[in-house]
């Protein structure tokens, strides 16, 4: 990979190129080796195979690296392929792997956030700790009211033409 933890010489680096710090980075890398490791049965340094190619990708560092990377960063597949010293399909590939191990990692270090509460009971078991919650609701759509004093007091005037 064209850039390795070793670039990453500040904390505001860190944040800015995976979402955490140095510290978090290498107290989860372990459990992502393990992870991968699960997956794979192999070390990923051992997974590769005899070609002609350089592997972008050497070891679960690197990849944990990448995958942090591709999805705090937001480039799409052929920029991030650029970037990280690999094709863009390379790029899709080795994210998806990152991501499938990042997964189970989070899962079985129970840090694995919840992604859907389908019902009520579910976001109230979720929630039960938090004494207070904020929704910010700033500029969600609405069904626009066909009653012209109920337009009034929901329309924002951020659209008016400058004259």
């Amino acid at each position: 990979m064209k850039f390795t933890e070793s670039d990453l010489k500040q904390d505001r680096q860190w944040r800015s190129a995976t979402g955490m710090n140095e510290e978090r980075f290498y107290r989860l890398l372990p459990a992502f080796k393990k992870a991968y490791f699960e997956t794979f049965q192999e070390e990923l340094s051992k997974r590769k195979v005899a070609v002609d190619i350089d592997y972008c990708i050497t070891d679960e560092a690197e990849l944990l690296l990448f995958t942090l990377f591709s999805f705090k960063s937001g480039l799409t597949y052929d920029v991030l392929g650029i970037v990280c010293g690999m094709t863009g399909s390379n790029a899709k590939r080795n994210q998806k792997i990152g991501l499938d191990i990042l997964v189970k990692t989070l899962t079985a270090l129970n840090a694995m956030p919840k992604r859907k509460l389908l019902t009520v009971e579910d976001f109230e078991v979720f929630f039960k700790e938090e004494p207070d919650l904020i929704f910010d609701a700033t500029e969600q759509r609405i069904q626009r009211p066909s009653n012209p004093e109920q337009q009034k007091a929901t329309y924002s005037g951020k659209k008016n033409p400058i004259h």
